[in-house]
């Protein structure tokens, strides 16, 4: 009987990377559907056979996946695949339970299902308290992104948030120029990375840049009441911190 996966991931190349390797590791596998939020997979479960295996992003769409689990009762086993350091990783482990760090190496892919595969009999006690034991230690780590996975002809590109000097918004898409002056396409809007950034870190200024202080090299005052930035590296546009958003701006800065 071949295996039936479901996949919780709303990071489009997450998504499609991951496919790429389950399909490597066994072609017979199941996939029986991506999920991107919290909403549609519990729409998804009273509607459909329930799969042998989850392989479930912490964070999705519209929050954590421990969400899902406070409500629809899921007793099969989870590969829980995050961004998070590897500290917290190893601190989140419980029964058979595994955890794969983002990017997923193939080999750990490899080992995390032939060890559900050898567990497979064996059921999780209390599914509800190891869950809310999960989640209770996720809340004290940070939630924020520390790396993005971008896409960068036909590879996949691990950039540290911390490179990163600004996000933009430009020709349609979505854009994350480094310190080192690379501009590289992200598969997030402005209004997903606002919520996925630290805010000690990142700035939402308008409706076209996200910013980091370390990127403003000078700050002018500008008609009605605004802000124009001079960023490094250039942008080779017009910098505006929007009128509304001014004195949030400062207090960030002070801060």
């Amino acid at each position: 009987m071949s295996l039936k996966v479901l996949i919780f991931e709303d990071e489009s190349l997450s998504a499609e990377h991951l496919v790429k390797l389950i399909r490597r590791y066994d072609p017979a596998i199941e996939l029986l559907g991506i999920i991107e939020s919290v909403k549609q997979g519990v729409d998804w479960f009273p509607n459909h056979p329930h799969p042998d295996l989850l392989l479930m992003d912490i964070q999705l769409s519209d929050g954590s996946c421990f969400e899902l689990f406070r409500q629809v009762r899921l007793d099969m086993p989870v590969i829980f695949t995050t961004a998070y350091d590897e500290y917290a990783i190893q601190a989140f482990k419980v029964n058979s339970i595994d955890y794969l760090l983002k990017p997923i190496d193939f080999q750990e892919l490899q080992l995390a299902i032939e060890k559900f595969r050898k567990q497979r009999n064996h059921m999780i006690q209390n599914p509800e308290q190891v869950y809310e034991q999960l989640y209770s230690r996720l809340i004290q780590t940070s939630r924020y992104k520390k790396r993005l996975l971008i896409k960068v002809g036909e590879q996949l590109k691990q950039v540290n948030v911390e490179d990163i000097a600004y996000f933009l918004f430009d020709d349609g898409m979505c854009w994350a120029v480094t310190f080192a002056k690379t501009r590289l396409p992200v598969d997030f809007s402005l209004d997903d990375l606002e919520q996925m950034l630290d805010p000690k870190m990142f700035f939402r200024i308008n409706r076209k840049f996200i910013v980091k202080p370390e990127a403003i090299d000078k700050i002018h005052t500008y008609f009605n009441n605004r802000l124009k930035l001079q960023l490094r590296p250039d942008p080779e546009t017009e910098v505006l911190v929007s009128r509304e958003r001014v004195v949030d701006f400062k207090s960030w800065l002070d801060s």
